[in-house]
């Protein structure tokens, strides 16, 4: 198979296992961190193929997969069904997987067992929760479980009811604020890492300066220690409009379309399959077959003349 490059990577190239402390490795170490969300197994092998350092199992899903509104429907059963799919064709990259709303807003026991079972059933090599200081405790209570935790802030689109919907969040002195001790809360607290979403390039900067876990960003500017995006936003196969953080590296919807019209045209016009495209017999069971046939034709010519 000839490799394709890609930077200093190779596409399918075998390299080191990504863990929690690769992450702030590249930190310390100032080597940008590549994240993808990952839904399938097909989409699973491609990410970790190309060398991407997080496949993210986002309930985002919600939306992209299944087809729900938001990512307020999404169930932890439908998540793990995700979950386990995608640990089957990642090998290298690290699983993170998110907990879908009410999974851990309620108690932290079931906080807990939800996020064991994302690591015993589906195989997640960390979990993801959204909130700042109010989910501190529920958070460490995960992680002394031995499960790490991947934070959260800035817009969080579970909580869009509160934030009367998908709203660029740390816009006022006030916010900004907030945002910092939320961050600097879960630095403490011990997380893996904090997804930035939908803040000023600012903000994203001064808390990727100020803490020592590793920031990944989307729609957070150029200034975290790593980037994020949703696979079908990166290939055009979300239908609607991108938000502005977005940038398309290819039209997959474009491709598929084309090759879908192509099959039906050739369907329609006899010209598929063709005689190389389908399979035969062995040569003595066609003679055989043959001669069978001829006799049998040759038994029924009296009853065909009556």
């Amino acid at each position: 198979m000839s490799l394709t490059p890609i930077g200093e990577f190779r596409f399918g190239e075998s390299r080191r296992k990504i863990t929690t402390a690769t992450l702030r490795e590249k930190k310390f170490q100032r080597d940008p961190i590549t994240c993808l969300t990952a839904y399938d197994y097909a989409t699973a092998r491609l990410v970790d193929e190309a060398g991407i350092d997080v496949a993210l199992v986002g309930d985002s899903l919600a939306m992209t997969m299944l087809g729900y509104e938001n990512t307020l429907s999404v169930t932890v059963d439908e998540m793990l069904h995700h979950v386990k799919a995608v640990r089957r064709g990642v090998k290298d990259a690290l699983l993170i997987a998110d907990m879908p709303y009410g999974s851990y807003q309620v108690d932290s026991s079931e906080a807990v067992h939800n996020a064991a079972r994302f690591v015993k059933e589906g195989g997640a090599e960390a979990v993801k929760m959204e909130g700042g200081e109010k989910r501190v405790d529920v958070i460490r209570r995960v992680i002394d479980a031995e499960i790490p935790v991947a934070g959260h802030i800035g817009l969080t689109p579970q909580s869009i009811n509160i934030m009367g919907g998908y709203k660029v969040q740390g816009k006022t002195l006030s916010a900004i604020e907030q945002l910092m001790r939320d961050a600097v809360a879960l630095d403490r607290a011990g997380v893996c890492c904090i997804y930035l979403e939908g803040i000023p390039r600012e903000v994203a900067a001064m808390i990727t300066a100020e803490i020592g876990a590793p920031t990944i960003g989307i729609g957070a500017g150029p200034d975290c220690d790593g980037q994020v995006l949703v696979f079908h936003d990166l290939v055009n196969l979300t239908f609607g409009h991108p938000a502005k953080f977005v940038r398309r590296y290819g039209d997959a919807a474009a491709l598929i379309t084309q090759a879908m019209l192509a099959y039906k045209a050739d369907v329609v016009s006899h010209q598929f399959p063709n005689d190389a495209e389908s399979y035969h017999l062995p040569k003595e069971t066609q003679v055989a077959l043959e001669t069978v046939v001829h006799r049998t034709v040759l038994h029924r010519k009296p009853a065909l003349r009556r």
